[in-house]
């Protein structure tokens, strides 16, 4: 499997593309390979599958994260639909703390995007029914599961849809702004 990567402007976010081979059948990707992410120099190992579907358009999943021991990576595909996926830089001392990137993640496109440890991550859906699987490097843990307001104005993110329209759980709608949070996660530079 040939597997292109390349970094966002927070470069520790990746966008993955494998490859899709097609033909009057349909179509063959290898979705996932260690063997390629390892090239590609990704060193996660995954332990959990997740399989959301949102009916609705508008729909917003986020922001969330879990603290350590239980830090999560996690590596996000739509299967159906379309999705604007977001990570904003919860690192203490990164230069890029309280910052976020965002991309589109499609079915069509076939592209993954890669969220390391030290970020919350949300998203909201642009099509109906939109079916999206996400790898992570740890388990569940309640006590370990935090979250992000999804709209906080000090993040600046430009969401495809007003607070008036987006449906949130009751949990993601009373998550603290970024002032609000203790520092969970520690910058390492390089």
């Amino acid at each position: 499997m040939t597997t292109f990567c390349e970094s966002l402007a927070i470069p520790d976010v990746k966008i993955i593309r494998p490859t899709k081979h097609g033909d009057g059948r349909g179509f063959f990707s290898e979705a996932y390979s260690q063997k390629s992410m390892e090239a590609a120099g990704m060193e996660s190992v995954f332990v959990q599958d997740n399989h959301s579907l949102s009916a609705d358009a508008g729909t917003v999943r986020g922001l969330h994260f879990q603290t350590h021991p239980f830090a999560q990576d996690k590596l996000v595909r739509v299967t159906r639909g379309k999705i604007l996926d977001v990570a904003v830089d919860l690192r203490s001392g990164s230069p890029t703390y309280g910052k976020h990137v965002s991309a589109i993640i499609s079915a069509e496109e076939w592209n993954q995007i890669l969220v390391p440890i030290g970020f919350a991550h949300g998203l909201v859906t642009l099509e109906p029914n939109t079916e999206v699987l996400y790898k992570v490097s740890n388990f569940y843990s309640a006590d370990c599961d935090k979250g992000l307001l999804w709209n906080d104005p000090d993040l600046g993110i430009d969401w495809p849809v007003n607070a008036d329209e987006a449906i949130l759980s009751a949990k993601d709608k009373m998550q603290p702004r970024l002032a609000d949070l203790p520092n969970y996660f520690e910058y390492k530079g390089g």
